[in-house]
């Protein structure tokens, strides 16, 4: 249910003329998640738009224990309690719309059946653009933008965002199989990776995480509090460097990477990259609404 139908009509003056689409990010741990960043992404936004647990998915269905273990901690109490592996549905109502955030461990078993679940109730909150966020390896060098990709299977969103459509065959995840009963259900659907360097893939990956969160900024026109992950990614990149600096063979195959990275982007030297980078600075000095009106504008979806 979106924010506009959540009210009877003569009540409904103070949600803005403009409201938009209910938007849905899904992240899963596991295959889809290299470096913790596209699960990294949605726990940042749980946290600054202040989302509320929903629902939750019964973890009996979908995981093998021996695969996902439970967990055993203490309150502050001293009490024992067990964590679960499961599935949350999270909502963060913002002034413009609603975002259903869905965090869950890439199931054991029953695939089809858990997405029906997730998209059912997808379609209790309103939600009509679906979107999945991933990270794989690749060779890529931690000294440069992280690249980010994205593909639809939705003709119309293609076409609108000027995005690839899906070729990808081979071997999936959750989080493709969900894309593709997203789309068999109507819902708009896009995919977003980030390419994690192979050689640090061990989370967390803040540089990654950032990017993640800097493309669903531009897709939502929504502003994103980054908090400490600028400092973050900075730290973790200082780091890799000097891990690399003691090792001649690995700064070697960094300067590799570096090379046929730059190569390969020296036609992103253009007008419309420029411009692309002068609205992210405008989004970034913005964050707050200083002016009270909305950072960044609309954007996309």
């Amino acid at each position: 249910m979106t924010d506009a139908q959540s009210v009877p009509t003569e009540q409904a003056s103070p949600t803005p003329p403009t409201a938009r689409k209910t938007v849905l990010l899904a992240a899963f741990e596991g295959w889809n998640d290299a470096g913790g960043a596209a699960t990294g992404a949605l726990t940042h936004l749980a946290e600054v738009w202040g989302a509320e647990k929903v629902s939750e998915l019964d973890p009996d269905e979908y995981h093998d224990f021996q695969v996902n273990r439970p967990t055993v901690g203490f309150d502050d109490d001293g009490k024992q309690f067990i964590t679960w592996p499961t599935t949350t549905v999270r909502v963060a109502r913002l002034p413009h719309r609603t975002v259903v955030l869905v965090h869950g461990i890439e199931p054991s078993m029953r695939w089809r059946k858990y997405c029906r679940e997730v998209l059912d109730i997808a379609g209790e909150l309103g939600v009509e653009s679906f979107v999945t966020l991933g990270a794989l390896l690749a060779d890529v060098p931690h000294t440069r933008p992280i690249p980010m990709t994205a593909t639809s299977d939705s003709v119309g969103v293609q076409a609108v965002l000027d995005i690839e459509p899906n070729t990808y065959t081979g071997p999936t995840g959750i989080v493709g199989v969900m894309q593709h009963e997203a789309a068999e259900r109507g819902l708009q659907s896009i995919s977003l990776w980030a390419a994690v360097p192979h050689y640090v893939a061990n989370p967390p990956s803040p540089k990654a995480t950032l990017a993640i969160l800097t493309r669903i900024e531009e897709l939502l026109g929504e502003s994103i509090e980054m908090r400490e992950l600028p400092d973050d990614a900075a730290a973790w990149q200082a780091g890799v460097d000097e891990l690399a600096s003691e090792d001649t063979e690995i700064s070697e195959y960094v300067a590799q990477l570096e090379e046929a990275k730059d190569t390969a982007e020296l036609p992103e030297a253009s007008g419309d990259a420029i411009a692309r980078e002068f609205e992210r600075y405008l989004r970034r000095r913005d964050i707050g609404g200083k002016d009270g009106k909305e950072p960044g504008g609309p954007g996309p979806l």
